[in-house]
């Protein structure tokens, strides 16, 4: 490995659970997590700098967190999602097998460096990294895709699923992977579950955004057929106006309760079949799931997919394609919606875990 990339890892990620910071809160949490990760360290640091060159060379899926949640919507709080996740995994998928690369450092009131001036750059390296001289981005998407940039340099074949953070995360992750995998001559497409779709061109003049994110990543697929969303119910357009918009492919929530997960499934394994797709990438908004089942998050809502379902679907992808990257985004732990009567926030980490389980799951094949 090159040592150039381990020390830009070491000066841009953190360790699991420390992205959000803060000084107290949580603090129980993130001890919890640290505790199960590092044992008895008392240099939670240090322990994880000593992993890292060994996580990195593993051949394990590796988890990377972006907590952050500047470029998301109503409600914040998915920026603690890849905590509490974490620790959902680790208590309910103990025989899970995966690497955990940490957390992007993340300034919490920060989106992307093309939004700032040089004077507020400056002195937000100065902040990260005690030296404002250093060459390096200081936002959370930027330092996203310069790290994932530098990741599928060095480790093409290393698979990364990663925890949001809200959607707009989705834009460094899925960019960077598009890139490489066109460099290495693969064909991919994106499967994207959510209810909402996530194509708008800016957000009150914002261009990257939770609800934009799908559409400046379109320029990176060989076809925007390639992008193909799975749960959406909640727009101000029909689906007719998204796909001769766009050129996306999207399968709405009613439909997919009418002609069934399964038979949506093969229709999406037939055609990308035709297409000679080589592998694909899973982004995941946990708000695909009704309510019900996900009230913990920023936008809940009515009539959604059945955490069956969206198994049912990845599921069968998957024993036709590899899928080699994926996130799980959205989960917002302390926002919970008053009118679900379940208890929160552990039903949405439940299926959250269980469906972020699967696909790791699948990406070890």
């Amino acid at each position: 490995m090159n040592n150039d990339f381990l020390n830009l890892s070491k000066n841009v990620l953190c360790p699991p659970g420390n992205g959000v910071f803060t000084v107290n809160t949580a603090k129980e949490r993130k001890e919890v997590l640290h505790k199960t990760l590092y044992k008895d360290s008392t240099d939670i640091e240090k322990s994880w700098q000593d992993s890292l060159e060994e996580t990195l060379n593993n051949d394990q899926v590796c988890l990377l967190g972006v907590c952050s949640d500047t470029g998301g919507g109503i409600q914040r709080g998915a920026n603690w999602g890849p905590l509490f996740l974490r620790n959902t995994l680790l208590q309910e998928h103990e025989d899970l097998i995966y690497s955990d690369l940490g957390d992007i450092r993340v300034i919490p009131h920060l989106l992307h460096d093309k939004y700032l001036n040089d004077e507020t750059i400056d002195s937000c390296r100065s902040a990260l990294y005690a030296n404002e001289n250093l060459e390096l981005p200081v936002s959370p998407l930027s330092l996203t895709e310069l790290f994932c940039d530098e990741l599928h340099e060095n480790f093409p074949n290393k698979k990364l699923f990663s925890i949001g953070g809200d959607h707009s995360v989705s834009y460094p992750l899925v960019k960077s992977y598009l890139k490489a995998k066109a460099k290495q001559g693969k064909k991919v497409a994106i499967i994207h579950f959510d209810a909402h779709t996530d194509l708008l061109t800016k957000r009150l003049g914002i261009d990257i955004c939770f609800g934009s994110w799908c559409t400046h990543i379109l320029e990176y697929l060989q076809k925007p057929q390639y992008l193909m969303q799975y749960g959406i119910r909640s727009s101000g357009k029909d689906r007719g106006h998204w796909e001769s918009t766009f050129g996306v492919q999207q399968f709405w929530s009613d439909e997919i309760s009418k002609t069934g997960a399964q038979q949506i499934a093969l229709e999406t394994v037939e055609y990308l079949k035709k297409e000679s797709i080589d592998e694909l990438y899973v982004s995941f908004d946990i708000d695909a799931l009704d309510e019900i089942y996900a009230s913990a998050t920023g936008t809940p809502e009515p009539g959604g997919m059945s955490p069956d379902q969206a198994v049912t679907i990845i599921s069968t992808l998957a024993e036709s394609f590899p899928i080699t990257g994926a996130d799980m985004v959205e989960i917002a732990p302390l926002v919970c919606a008053d009118h679900v009567e379940h208890a929160e926030p552990y039903t949405t980490l439940t299926y959250g875990a269980a469906i972020s389980s699967k696909l790791i799951e699948f990406m070890s094949r």
